[in-house]
């Protein structure tokens, strides 16, 4: 079967020899002139390998990168960045994201069909190895994330069972007993101060993984889960974990692998929290809920959310944030219909994001 390579590049000139030059080495190939259309095109060609400017309109390369990588249809497939940037810390921010290699422009063609040849090759050898045995337990779970398996073929050792809203899952300072899977709904992972504050740490998407960082640590929950709208969860014993660990290098790399991009992001979280102003950070974090919560690019993004937890996403006091929000509205960036916020002007917020 012919492998498919989508090449997501903005200078046209550019995109136009990338793809002759694949094309005389019998791929065959889809182009996009800018992030929005190509993660369009990944979502509905599946293709086996990516190609991806890092500098484009309406969305970077980064942001393409992180929208594919939380489809389980697209998060396994290998992702190259294609950037004129030589300075380190970018390489190591599309490393950090999850990329597969980079290439720095300009570049040979032997160079391009080599590393496109290699990557193509190594995701041929990880899914032959997979296949060869069935998978159970954790190494089922752990699979299953990066869209390698059907989530429903779960272990006899998992415990499914559904939250109702503002149902505790596991509180700081409780013992870490396994690894929760969030199937469906939404759930946040927020920590206390002891003044009374909260403060939103992370959003569970469904489909991903959470709660596990104890466990690498044999220790207590270092802050709370809650759910934000009613869910499914699956619990698996830390057992099958610490099992799974002890027997798979591969999964071990995984695992800190994810851990590092939580990091990361949660540096550059704390960062914003403290330099950026309240407009910034709220605009920030009504992005990022449609981030994680929106699938469809072309859709509005509207969410009912409370104001206490948006307050404590953004890190500031609740009144704050409504007068925020009011701005906002005035603006005409958002609209407003009890609980539920729409986002109007997305171009604008981003802008307003910096």
């Amino acid at each position: 079967m012919t492998e498919k390579i989508l090449v997501i590049e903005d200078n046209a000139e550019m995109r136009e020899n990338i793809c002759e030059i694949l094309r005389m080495s019998g791929y065959l190939l889809f182009d996009a002139e800018n992030g929005k259309v190509g993660v369009e095109i990944a979502l509905k060609e599946l293709p086996d390998l990516i190609l991806c400017d890092i500098m484009m309109p309406q969305l970077d390369g980064y942001s393409v990168l992180n929208r594919l990588s939380r489809e389980e249809s697209t998060a396994a497939i290998p992702f190259i960045f294609l950037t004129a940037k030589a300075d380190r810390s970018d390489m190591r921010k599309a490393m950090d994201l999850g990329a597969d290699d980079y290439i720095t422009k300009p570049f040979d063609d032997l160079d391009l069909s080599s590393a496109v040849r290699s990557r193509l090759d190594k995701a041929k050898r990880v899914g032959a190895a997979s296949s060869k045995e069935p998978l159970h337990g954790m190494e089922l779970l752990l699979k299953e994330v990066h869209g390698l398996s059907d989530i429903t073929k779960m272990s006899d050792s998992s415990i499914t069972k559904k939250y109702k809203k503002k149902e505790l899952i596991f509180a700081e300072g409780d013992d870490a007993m396994g690894v929760y899977f969030l199937k469906s709904g939404k759930v946040k992972v927020y920590m206390s101060h002891e003044i009374g504050k909260d403060l939103i740490i992370q959003l569970v998407h469904d489909n991903e993984f959470f709660g596990f960082l104890p466990l690498l640590q044999h220790g207590k929950h270092s802050a709370s889960a809650e759910v934000l709208e009613d869910a499914e969860i699956v619990f698996y014993p830390k057992a099958d974990f610490y099992k799974l660990m002890d027997g798979s290098y591969d999964v071990l790399n995984e695992v800190v692998s994810l851990l590092s991009n939580k990091v990361k992001e949660e540096q550059e979280r704390l960062m914003k929290l403290a330099y950026s102003s309240v407009r910034k950070r709220t605009a920030e974090a009504l992005l990022h809920l449609k981030e994680r919560y929106e699938k469809d690019l072309n859709k509005p993004f509207t969410m009912a959310i409370a104001r206490d937890d948006l307050a404590r996403m953004v890190g500031t006091a609740t009144e704050s944030l409504i007068r925020t929000l009011s701005d906002f509205k005035q603006e005409g960036l958002i609209t407003i219909d009890g609980s539920r916020i729409t986002i109007v002007e997305e171009l604008k917020l981003l802008n307003l994001r910096g």
